[in-house]
Parts: C-alpha cells; sequence; structure tokens
C-alpha cells in the first residue's frame, strides 16, 4: 500500500495571431502564389504559405503538448505563484508529465545500447507492478533511441535463427521491369519477454530536447485494478478547454467588412485559448533511460 498526496496545477495555454486588413484582403492571392498556381510553367515553390487560422491552431496545439510534456510549476509549496506580471497578477501553471515523473522515476544511463537496456527497465518495471506477467509497458523514445531500437533488435533477430521471410518480401510490382524486386528490412514496434511486453512509440518532442542524445521514458500505463482510474489522465475547466476569440480592427476580419469595430487599428488579431493539466497518478511507475 502506497498512500501519497500529490498537487498540481491547470494551466491556461494561449496564442495571437495579428494582420493587417490589406494582408485579409490578399490572403487567397498570396497563398496560390506560394503553391505555385497561375504562373504558367513556373511551378517551383519560393515559400510555403499557410491560412492564419490553420497556424494558429497547430501553434496552439504545439504550445500546449509542449507544456503538458515539459512545463515546471510557478506555485510553491504554500500555493503561491513564484512569477507575477509587472501589475502583480500571478501566473499559474503546473508541472507537466515529465517533470512529475522524474521526480520519482528509476533512471539508467548507457553508453552503448543493447537488449540488456531493454531487459533491464522490464525487470524494473515489473518490481513495481501488481504481477510478475501479464504487464504491457509503453516506451515513449526520441528519434535517436527509436532508430538504436530498430537496429539492435535487428541484430538480435539473427541469434534466433528467424524465418527469412520476417525481415524481407519480393514487392508486388518491381519499379524495374523485368526484374525482381526485394523489400529488406522491418521495423520493431514492440518487445516481450518473459510473459511481459514494451511497445515502442517514437515522440519528436523528446527529439527537439535532447536532440542527437539517446532518451526514453517507460510507463506503465494499466489502470487502477479497484478503481479503474487511467495512470494518466487529463483536467481542464468546463466549458473553457478551448475558446476562440476575434479582435476585429478597421475592414472586419476580412479586411473589407464595414460595421462597428473594437480597434482603431486596420488589422484584426485572432485569439486562441484553453485550459489544460496533467497527471501521473502512479508517477514512481516508470523507468527513464538516457544515452551518455
Amino acid at each position: 500500500m502506497n498512500i501519497e498526496k500529490h498537487r498540481n496545477w491547470i494551466t491556461e495555454h494561449r496564442c495571437d495571431i495579428g494582420y493587417s486588413a490589406r494582408y485579409a484582403q490578399h490572403e487567397d492571392q498570396f497563398i496560390k502564389i506560394s503553391n505555385g498556381e497561375g504562373t504558367g510553367e513556373l511551378q517551383e515553390r519560393l515559400f510555403k504559405l499557410n491560412k492564419m487560422e490553420k497556424d494558429l491552431m497547430d501553434s496552439f496545439q504545439y504550445v500546449k503538448n509542449q507544456a503538458l510534456l515539459w512545463s515546471k510549476t510557478t506555485m510553491d509549496a504554500n500555493g503561491k505563484s513564484t512569477i507575477q506580471t509587472e501589475d502583480g497578477r500571478p501566473l499559474i501553471a503546473g508541472d507537466g508529465l515529465i517533470p512529475q515523473i522524474e521526480r520519482f522515476a528509476d533512471k539508467f544511463k548507457f553508453a552503448k545500447f543493447n537488449v540488456n537496456v531493454i531487459n533491464t527497465v522490464i525487470d524494473r518495471m515489473n518490481q513495481k507492478a501488481a504481477s510478475a506477467t501479464g504487464n504491457h509497458y509503453t516506451f515513449v523514445v526520441n528519434d535517436n533511441l527509436w532508430m538504436s531500437i530498430n537496429t539492435t533488435l535487428a541484430d538480435w533477430l539473427k541469434g534466433w535463427g528467424s524465418t527469412p521471410t520476417m525481415l524481407y518480401s519480393k514487392a508486388a510490382e518491381g519499379f524495374i521491369k523485368g526484374a525482381d524486386v526485394i523489400k529488406v528490412g522491418a521495423t520493431f514496434v514492440s518487445y516481450e519477454i518473459a510473459g511481459n511486453i514494451v511497445t515502442f512509440m517514437v515522440d519528436r518532442a523528446l527529439t527537439k530536447e535532447y536532440g542527437r542524445k539517446p532518451y526514453g521514458i517507460c510507463l506503465d500505463t494499466t489502470p487502477d485494478m479497484t478503481t479503474n482510474q487511467p495512470a494518466i489522465a487529463g483536467f481542464t475547466l468546463e466549458g473553457a478547454e478551448f475558446v476562440t476569440s476575434k479582435y476585429p480592427g478597421v475592414g472586419g476580419v476580412d479586411g473589407v467588412t464595414s460595421g462597428i469595430v473594437s480597434s482603431p487599428i486596420a488589422g484584426t488579431k485572432l485569439i486562441v485559448c484553453g485550459y489544460a493539466g496533467i497527471a501521473m497518478f502512479a508517477p514512481w511507475k516508470s523507468f527513464i533511460v538516457e544515452g551518455l
């Protein structure tokens, strides 16, 4: 039995994008030019331009995802914000998933990745699991560790005298007429030993943070056996998980609309905000591996 209390906070995520009324009038034309449309035989793209709403949504999703992974709380042990704005308004932010895990997770550093690293991870995770067998763990890794896992398991598989068709197959149609085309290689998405399975997932967010340094987090995502509560859960404020707003200036949202405006500036601002937080209910049931 392990009784603990963890406190976290829900964070507000917000992204804005502003544009002039003149740009709003010609945005479709700019996009056509960037896509090489209507320019005769010239199809070369000199730059890529997206709709403003798409850029805003992509930015919001990216900011929210990164914060739910990496954010560190601004609140102290007494529930007071350690960061305020110039006018004294507290900035409230909660811990992301990785800071929650790093406080409790076992850690393992390796100089060269091999199958024994995976076995060590599974063994240490089993020691904290309710059962010695039948566990299914999730191993989230960056690009470097993902490549190491696949090359390592390919070499390891040779020792089993595997069926050749597991590693190559004949393509249905060859791109060279009259020649046999062979597809060689395999993608290893999971690994099983002693009745336990670990599934690999690659996340570019870890790659952005650690670059070429191998890094991965193994999680036990098994729900609570008594309450069926998930191992990881997200939280928000009812009705405030996703809110969009427009702050129109002269010309309105499209740059050519007459009527009441909110700003004397010939431009508009689009705003997307939302509240979100994340909780790992058993952060000690995790394992971090990191290359030297």
